[in-house]
């Protein structure tokens, strides 16, 4: 599954990923990761989860963030979900592209059986049609 938290700049994406993503570790029976830009979110996720910055790794665009997220499917077979927090900023502003990564995504989903959510910072109307038939907006 898929899930996306969508508003612009200052709305509170962040905010209600922070407590999403502290929840879900609590109820989890595996493990939770978090990828985030910087280390903007370091003392405002538990402990619990695992905390991924996409700079340490050089992580610029759809096609490398999709192969981040293929390698923590791969590589930890207890992961039952992951976040993603400034998705375009990691990937680009290009909502074709997002489109086409969260379709893939989607796939990945369900064949590792793991929960993804991300924040994107736009207005929902700007965005492809496409997008919520693979993605439930939170």
């Amino acid at each position: 599954m898929v899930q996306i938290i969508i508003g612009n700049k200052g709305s509170g994406k962040t905010k209600r990923l922070i407590e999403l993503v502290n929840s879900t570790a609590e109820a989890s029976r595996g493990d939770v990761v978090c990828v985030e830009q910087g280390d903007v979110l370091t003392y405002s996720i538990t402990h619990k989860v695992r905390l991924v910055d996409s700079e340490t790794y050089g992580i610029s665009g759809y096609n490398e963030y999709y192969g981040l997220l293929c390698g923590i499917c791969a590589g930890n077979h207890d992961v039952t979900d992951i976040f993603g927090d400034a998705t375009l900023r990691i990937g680009s502003r290009n909502y074709d592209e997002l489109a086409d990564f969260l379709d893939r995504v989607s796939v990945l989903s369900e064949e590792s059986n793991i929960n993804f959510f991300f924040t994107v910072s736009c207005d929902e109307a700007d965005l492809p049609s496409k997008i919520f038939e693979v993605a439930k907006k939170i």
